[in-house]
């Protein structure tokens, strides 16, 4: 069976079911969001071995699924605790989040499944520095970038760039969600406020953006014309008015990608680009769990297609009695 950790109001989580259904591949959704207010986790440990049962009561009628059956899943978007209302002090509160996340991190953890993506991979995946670093040693053109709470060294960084620099976060969540943008004359004046968390300035690449969506070792590229939308430095705020193409990858850039992949220990990945006006490739970044929906809406990329068959491949590589993660032979050196 496979596993889905995520919600039910997710598209891409209803596009990849729908294609899972039509391969005849069993299912079970695993929404973190309604744990443990709704879900009852129960795991035993005896001379029978061990075993785990994820009952979710928050639908309509009761989903019960013995997670010892579960031979992939899927991370897809994992959901914010939902804790019982009659829990009032912040003190009973932390404690109960605690314990919930080791429950649930330890379920994680002791799945005779292959992860895609692997939850530590993911996180570890997501780091923006350990990206770059990674990239770079793999024979990627990276961004000149300064990372930094020193104001000092970030005005030191903008000095010395000869041409326009970007300023973006190095993580969001729905809540703190923030669009790359350009360094203008007045936000010199708030460099000061850097001190308060870490910014990533990068030097600003010239060029059209294009988006590869790593399924397993499939490569799904599309070539983004952000300069022709509502705001060029970055396609998410305008996804709608983006043209948007079919590109064709040079072979040796994805082969680096496909080397990326493996050194970061993932199935899934959406890496973004810059298709420079020479025609060179510089890596920017990579997210472990990125959109592709609107990818495929415009191209006709069978992205949730290749999605749903490499997890049934996955069900159906039996490996019973082992936790089965991704591993990696070598190093980016």
């Amino acid at each position: 069976m496979i596993g889905i950790v995520s919600h039910a109001d997710d598209l891409h989580t209803t596009e990849v079911v729908r294609h899972l259904d039509a391969l005849g591949a069993r299912h079970a959704l695993l929404d973190t969001g309604h744990a443990p207010r709704d879900v009852a986790l129960t795991s035993t440990q005896d001379a029978a071995g061990w075993r785990a049962d994820w009952v979710d009561t928050s639908a309509e009628g009761v989903s019960a699924v013995d997670t010892t059956t579960l031979r992939a899943v899927w991370w897809r978007r994992p959901q914010p605790f939902a804790l019982h209302d009659d829990l009032r002090s912040a003190q009973d509160r932390g404690f109960a989040h605690g314990e919930v996340a080791a429950a649930v991190s330890g379920l994680w953890s002791c799945l005779p499944a292959t992860w895609v993506n692997d939850p530590d991979r993911d996180e570890a995946g997501s780091r923006k520095m350990w990206q770059l670093q990674v990239a770079a040693r793999l024979g990627l053109r990276v961004p000149r970038t300064c990372m930094t709470n020193d104001p000092a060294r970030a005005r030191e960084f903008l000095h010395r760039e000869p041409g326009r620099v970007i300023f973006k976060p190095f993580s969001g969540t729905p809540a703190t969600w923030r669009e790359t943008r350009p360094v203008r004359d007045s936000d010199l004046a708030l460099i000061e406020s850097v001190r308060y968390a870490p910014v990533i300035f990068q030097e600003a690449v010239a060029g059209s953006d294009v988006r590869v969506t790593i399924v397993g070792t499939e490569l799904f590229a599309a070539e983004l014309r952000t300069e022709e939308s509502a705001y060029a430095y970055d396609f998410r705020v305008d996804t709608h008015h983006c043209p948007t193409s079919v590109h064709d990858l040079p072979e040796h850039v994805a082969t680096a990608l496909l080397r990326l992949m493996e050194v970061l220990g993932l199935w899934y990945g959406a890496v973004d680009l810059r298709r420079t006006p020479e025609g060179d490739y510089v890596f920017l970044e990579i997210n472990p769990a990125g959109q592709w929906l609107f990818v495929e809406y415009a191209t006709g990329q069978p992205i949730a297609a290749a999605l749903a068959a490499l997890l049934a491949r996955l069900d159906r590589e039996e490996a019973p009695g082992a936790t089965r993660r991704r591993t990696w032979r070598g190093s980016a050196d």
